[in-house]
């Protein structure tokens, strides 16, 4: 009997292979590093192929790890970050090097629209602001500089589109990943012809998606791709979601009083409106395939990454090797010593902008002094992220149609640290809620498939089938007034850093 859900979550960072049953438990994953390319600087690609053979690689492993027979997977689906491209041929094959969403190669473009006056008008129809590593932009920079790949694209895909056409041959998205991708006038999910000639991308119009919903039956497993992950032919395979709007559905956010925060590679904070968020448009804007909503998104590379870089470029590969040798990460071993730290004062601000800051503010440890030790150090370093987080939450609860926020629901490796989890209630001054699980991106997508296979009747019922909440963290106010004036020295610092950045030249 097919009783699992097979979820792939292809991330910026790491693609995950996650079974998991009826109720929403994970009974087994398999995680695979994506190598990023780095053919010029600003530009980051990633191999199609090799992404495609690792996934296939990770559910062979899962399914003997699991011990599960390839006629237990009722379904699959597939989620992966939003933006960026792929290009592929009507084979579904790739015709160049996937483009990322943390891609900068367009800044020229974003540049020239300026000037041209089209920025706004164009971000107004698109419901988000225009920036440098959405298709909107890449596909101009390759007009001008590899114009010959136009007439070699069939299709322009995503992520997980690219990941679901190797599985089952469909070229098409859905409302999320074409929102994300700034592609489509949230909510109504169409292209907008204006929007492609203003742009000068009347080339590229036939080249679009089709999009058709998330929880949507999207073909059968082909016999190639049987073979490759040991599944079995025929499987039904579902069209899913954005690694954003995954997140959400995992965190069982289904109201505006909710907001959706993952502190993983980004810094992703979502909210649920009514209506497009017009009043200070937002990062991201989608369709939310929930209650006829859409879910605005402020984020940046400010989040649990700089954390990362901590772990592998200051404690180094032996330090790794001795938290393995104990069976535990790196990342548990530095993130446990946190918790000496919080009983002594620690003046130290860390700004977490290793991969770019506000008006380009630099990253920086500021205040270190020789009686820190690494605990400190790290206790800085996540209240730099949460910092960082709740500038992107500030930005998101502005204007006259923000959200009318009582919770976060949280997922992402802060989540998993007690800690740190209690950092983000108090500087936010809002209860945090922790759901079961740690593949949020995954469980989310899975929760389309089970309403495609008829399991659920729609989300909101395979939310509550599906999503437990098992940890709450309520805001101390003591703690609340601590950081809310060490938030002042933060947000102060970054701002005068990007100024001096900005007169230095830099």
């Amino acid at each position: 009997m097919a009783d699992y859900l097979l979820g792939i979550d292809a991330g910026s960072t790491m693609t995950k292979v996650v079974l998991l049953d009826a109720a929403g438990r994970e009974l087994g994953c398999e995680r695979r590093r994506n190598p990023i390319l780095f053919p010029a600087p600003g530009h980051t690609e990633r191999d199609p192929e090799r992404m495609w053979n690792d996934v296939a690689d990770a559910t062979r492993a899962l399914l003997s790890n699991v011990g599960a027979a390839p006629e237990a997977v009722a379904a699959v689906a597939v989620s992966g970050y939003g933006a960026g491209l792929y290009l592929v041929d009507a084979a579904g094959r790739a015709v160049r090097p996937g483009i990322m969403s943390t891609d900068a190669r367009a800044g020229d473009v974003l540049a020239r629209w300026e000037r041209d006056g089209v920025t706004q008008r164009n971000a107004l129809r698109i419901r988000q602001r225009l920036w440098a590593g959405q298709p909107p932009a890449l596909m101009a920079w390759l007009g001008i500089y590899e114009p010959e790949v136009l007439a070699r694209t069939h299709c322009l895909l995503f992520c997980k589109d690219y990941l679901r056409a190797r599985l089952c041959g469909e070229l098409a998205t859905d409302p999320t990943d074409a929102g994300v991708g700034g592609l489509v006038a949230v909510p109504d999910d169409a292209h907008t012809d204006a929007f492609f000639e203003e742009l000068g991308l009347a080339a590229w119009r036939n080249k679009m998606p089709r999009i058709a919903p998330a929880t949507e039956m999207a073909g059968e497993l082909t016999g190639d791709a049987a073979e490759a992950t040991g599944l079995r032919a025929g499987t039904p395979v579902v069209r899913g979601v954005v690694d954003v709007t995954a997140s959400a559905l995992a965190s069982g956010v289904r109201e505006p009083t909710q907001m959706s925060v993952v502190a993983g590679t980004f810094s992703i904070n979502s909210s649920l409106h009514r209506a497009p968020r017009i009043d200070g448009l937002p990062f991201l804007q989608m369709a939310y395939p929930l209650g006829g909503y859409c879910l605005a998104t402020e984020g940046s590379a400010t989040s649990a990454s700089n954390f990362e870089w901590y772990c592998k470029a200051m404690l180094g590969p032996e330090a790794a090797a001795a938290a393995s040798a104990a069976g535990r990460s790196i990342y548990e071993l530095a993130a446990d010593r946190v918790a000496e730290s919080m009983n002594r004062p620690n003046d130290i601000l860390f700004l977490p902008f290793l991969f770019g800051g506000p008006g380009g503010a630099p990253a920086a440890f500021i205040g270190l002094q020789a009686a820190h030790d690494g605990a400190d150090v790290v206790r800085a370093i996540f209240e730099g992220i949460v910092f960082a987080h709740k500038l992107d939450i500030d930005a998101l609860l502005a204007g006259r149609d923000q959200a009318p926020v009582r919770t976060i629901r949280l997922v992402g490796g802060a989540s998993r640290n007690a800690v740190w989890a209690q950092m983000f209630a108090d500087m936010l001054g809002l209860p945090v809620e922790i759901c079961e699980g740690t593949e949020p991106g995954a469980r989310g997508t899975a929760m389309c498939a089970a309403v495609a296979l008829g399991w659920h009747a729609d989300l909101d019922a395979a939310m509550l089938a599906m999503v437990r909440v098992v940890q709450v963290h309520t805001p101390r106010p003591e703690w609340q007034e601590r950081y809310a004036r060490k938030f002042e020295r933060f947000h102060r610092m970054t701002r005068m850093l990007a100024e001096f950045r900005t007169e230095d030249g830099v």
